[in-house]
């Protein structure tokens, strides 16, 4: 059964939503405070990590940015209805997608499994994609680059599996949230997508493999090694 833990001071959120995610078969855990979010997380056993922006002790954002330092552990968090620039900043930081309050507990859900799939073992047919200074391994989710390992969280990986899978192929921005998300990508502001380029951009630097096509989108310029 897959764990979740959720860092949120309300109290009153916890115990209906655990109800909830238990009838999908998903356990929650709810802590109120960052420092025991934190101390549950050294533990170990959790498939992801549900962040509220307005904590006490800390908020959200350095919240993410100190899980971020020894963790790639899935991250969802938790934003002001309409307020852009936290979900901006939360991206920023490697969240791995951001839902604003209040939310409905079955869309939540839904975004809790779309990045638990991201992170899932690829198929045992998947295969590794090589090119000069870059390996990517599909069946292991690792990325070597110039034989370096790639600390990437589960949803920089799925960019740079779709860009790489299809080398010179242009992929907009709503191609690209489209297939992250799982559905429309309508209601989801596209810096989103700028934002994650940028983060893999610097993670595989000096490598400039991946190119932006002005008004059109972006695509993936490796070499096949």
């Amino acid at each position: 059964m897959p764990r979740l833990l959720l860092i949120d001071d309300d109290e009153q959120l916890g115990p209906p939503l655990a109800a909830y995610f238990k009838r999908f078969e998903f356990e929650l855990v709810h802590a109120t405070r960052p420092s025991a979010g934190l101390a549950l997380l050294r533990e170990g056993g959790f498939d992801a990590a549900i962040l509220d922006v307005m904590l006490p002790e800390m908020d959200g954002f350095e919240l993410c940015r100190t899980i971020r330092k020894d963790s790639s552990l899935p991250i969802v968090m938790l934003t002001a209805r309409g307020d852009v620039m936290d979900r901006v900043v939360g991206l920023e930081l490697g969240a791995d997608d951001y839902l604003p309050k209040p939310f409905e507990p079955r869309e939540l859900l839904a975004r809790i499994q779309t990045v638990l799939r991201r992170v899932a073992p690829a198929p045992a047919a998947a295969r590794q994609l090589r090119f000069e200074g870059l390996l990517v391994d599909l069946d292991r989710h690792a990325v070597q680059r110039q034989g370096e390992a790639v600390e990437l969280t589960g949803t920089e990986f799925e960019l740079l599996a779709m860009l790489a899978a299809a080398p010179g192929k242009v992929f907009s921005r709503d191609d690209i949230l489209e297939k992250l998300r799982g559905r429309s990508a309508e209601d989801i502001h596209s810096r989103a997508v700028d934002i994650l380029v940028s983060r893999l951009r610097r993670k595989l630097e000096p490598l400039d493999c991946i190119h932006t096509l002005r008004n059109a989108g972006y695509r993936f310029a490796g070499v096949r090694a």
